[in-house]
């Protein structure tokens, strides 16, 4: 079909470019998948420590979480379609560069450079979906990119432990550019640009001093447990986080075309999906951490029965997720959100009370419970707070979702492990093992609790679509 055709033909367009977004959308959480998976090998070739190789993870995840906001603000200037492609063809040639890489140095260093197109792929994606599909298919079409996500973590663990196993970790790298390659170019011809905002300043200042103040902030989640909560590190990088994001609000009430428009979390819709959303990936994650370690330790399972298990979230998830969306196009977003959450929340305490006497049948009923009420609640919750804004805020309300969605998995992450870290210092061996892993899931399950109220506080209305 000719571009011409793609372009005039309405009626097929917005789903050549939900294909578009689908594929980068998988492309994003399998990478991050993958290399978890490699992290062993990575350590024995450069023959370093995981408290350094560690950083190849932790450089990528801090980087992407700390700019999103600052790459939604630069697709609404200068275009979503410009940032999507440029994010797409830096993350490619990232991943080639990440291939080659030398040292581990070189690699961490690469992985940053992965995670600056990667940032501009995750904030882009929602943003184009919602301006491209009209409201009633809103919900479906960000459901349908709900299955990308799950496709992409499901698949991960497994195609990266057969491509480790049997070409080396390299390869994990060196297969995102045929693919990178095809999507940017698909992009290019499929997506149209929107109206761009004229005559408008990218906001520096905001912009540096928000990096610094969520860089700070998700350090000192990442690395609490391991440098101590009192210790002068953590402490130091928290009271420059409160100094940073108070400069931040300073200087966004002041500049005349602010990074990030504070005036729309005078919007109760936006405020409390923005909230639910941190909450439902700090829960959902306290449960993806701690599983691998419940099951090896305390039900002494080996590691392809725990991941098999683990399948049970992103699976259900990718099958609920466009359900869900696409109900929430007809009743609105509140009950099937508030509902997700009560599910996820559920679960949890549900989890709190399995051993393993009761073996591991209730672990994956539970597990597939908690995909279910992640599934109900992410694509209505992603709806309702991109409809919530005005078009030319898309961007930036993609970013702070990504960026809510992001520091939720970090705190999610460091309060299991601090719970842990309190309640069973021994690791592994540790009797009190059991029953930290239990407190952390009950602390999980109040968490999602609190979410339910968030939730609910959003408002009745159906979002209506944004002119």
């Amino acid at each position: 079909m000719k571009l011409d055709s793609i372009n005039d033909n309405a009626g097929n367009y917005r789903w050549y470019v939900l294909m578009t977004v689908f594929i980068g959308t998988f492309m994003a959480p399998l990478d991050t998948s993958i290399v978890n998976i490699a992290l062993p090998a990575l350590s024995r070739t450069f023959s370093v420590g995981i408290t350094t190789v560690e950083w190849v993870v932790m450089s990528y995840l801090l980087v992407t979480s700390a700019l999103l906001l600052s790459a939604g603000r630069l697709g609404d200037m200068i275009g979503h379609k410009r940032i999507y492609i440029t994010g797409f063809l830096t993350f490619t040639a990232a991943s080639a560069l990440c291939g080659f890489s030398g040292t581990v140095h070189q690699l961490i260093f690469f992985r940053v450079v992965q995670a600056l197109g990667a940032t501009c792929m995750f904030s882009m994606g929602p943003a184009i979906i919602t301006k491209t599909f009209p409201p009633n298919e809103r919900g479906k079409a960000l459901g349908m990119i709900g299955i990308a996500v799950a496709i992409g973590l499901t698949a991960g663990p497994t195609l990266g432990g057969f491509i480790v196993h049997n070409y080396g970790w390299r390869w994990i790298f060196f297969v995102n550019i045929p693919i990178g390659i095809i999507v940017s170019i698909l992009a290019s011809v499929v997506l149209k640009e929107g109206k761009l905002e004229a005559g408008k300043r990218f906001d520096f200042l905001g912009s540096i001093t928000a990096f610094a103040a969520l860089f700070s902030i998700l350090l000192a989640l990442s690395m609490g447990n391991s440098w101590g909560w009192r210790s002068p590190e953590t402490l130091g990088l928290i009271v420059a986080f409160v100094v940073l994001f108070a400069l931040f609000i300073l200087v966004e009430n002041r500049v005349e075309d602010p990074m990030l428009d504070l005036s729309l979390f005078k919007i109760r819709l936006f405020s409390a999906a923005n909230a639910s959303a941190l909450i439902n990936y700090a829960a959902l994650f306290i449960v993806t951490i701690l599983t691998p370690f419940y099951l090896r330790d305390i039900f002494k399972v080996d590691i392809q029965t725990t991941g098999l298990v683990l399948t049970a979230i992103p699976l259900l998830t990718g099958i609920v997720a466009p359900v869900s969306g696409t109900l929430s196009d007809k009743i609105g977003s509140r009950l099937l959100s508030s509902l997700g959450l009560a599910v996820s929340a559920i679960a949890l305490f549900g989890l709190s009370q399995t051993s393993a006497n009761s073996g591991l049948v209730p672990v994956a009923v539970l597990l597939s419970a908690m995909g279910l009420g992640s599934g109900m609640f992410q694509s209505p919750n992603t709806s309702a707070l991109l409809g919530a804004v005005p078009r030319h805020r898309l961007g930036v309300a993609s970013g702070s979702q990504a960026t809510a969605r992001n520091i939720g998995m970090v705190l999610g992450v460091a309060i299991a492990g601090a719970i842990v870290a309190t309640f069973a210092p021994g690791g592994d061996g540790d009797p009190h093992l059991s029953s930290a892993i239990h407190l952390a899931f009950i602390v999980g399950g109040i968490i999602a609790t609190i979410g339910v109220i968030t939730s609910l506080v959003r408002g009745a209305a159906m979002p209506q679509a944004p002119h």
